[in-house]
């Protein structure tokens, strides 16, 4: 059976940190609590995927400048921040950081519940869709020059003769190296691969970041 998601509570106030423990628990999460930003930091070598729900205003660092650090730090987990009314324009700031939601105080259990759900579902689907690419890479790197070369030109839309013409080799050449790439590429038709191609070209675009 599949080990409940956790999820990482960050709050300077106690009794805050234990009702929300509590509360997480109850609807079948796992719950780690930290008193300050600083303290998540220093367990995020170890750091156990899931999600973060972090109060925004906090001695020493605040939940934007969190926010900002794991982005620094490459530590890509869903982060929701809680945030009383009159700080609302530092959610907002934390949102366009890259924290997933805000939640403004008070809020009912039902809202905060929901928040953590969807953060973990889209953490989920954005591994599995990473996984997949990373997969799609493997099997372009493992194609020869020639078939990368016959590759990109495909999913450029040119046809066999033009590409037999710009590599210099024959139409029956390129037809064989096409074969080849779709075989490897595990791809059943020409957009199928277009669409790999776009996905991979798309990771490599994305800033490196670790996954923990």
């Amino acid at each position: 059976m599949a080990e409940a998601p956790l999820v990482h509570v960050i709050d300077d106030d106690e009794a805050v940190r234990n009702s929300l423990e509590l509360l997480l628990e109850s609807a079948g999460f796992r719950a780690r609590t930290y008193a300050s930003a600083m303290a998540f930091l220093a367990a995020s070598a170890g750091l156990v995927a899931g999600c973060v729900l972090t109060d925004v205003r906090m001695p020493e660092m605040d939940g934007l400048e969190l926010q900002r650090r794991l982005t620094e730090l490459g530590i890509r987990i869903p982060v929701i921040v809680m945030t009383g009314h009159g700080d609302v324009p530092i959610a907002v700031e934390a949102l366009k950081a890259g924290a997933v939601d805000f939640l403004e105080k008070p809020f009912n259990d039902e809202q905060l519940l929901a928040a953590v759900k969807d953060a973990i579902t889209a953490s989920q689907r954005a591994r599995e869709e990473e996984a997949a690419v990373a997969e799609i890479a493997a099997r372009r790197s493992s194609l020869t020059p020639r078939e990368r070369e016959v590759m990109e030109r495909l999913v450029a839309g040119q046809p066999n003769k033009t590409i037999a013409y710009d590599l210099g080799s024959s139409p029956r050449t390129v037809e064989v190296h096409r074969a080849r790439v779709m075989e490897k590429m595990g791809a059943r038709s020409l957009p199928e691969l277009v669409r790999m191609a776009i996905a991979v070209e798309r990771t490599v675009a994305l800033p490196k970041m670790s996954r923990r």
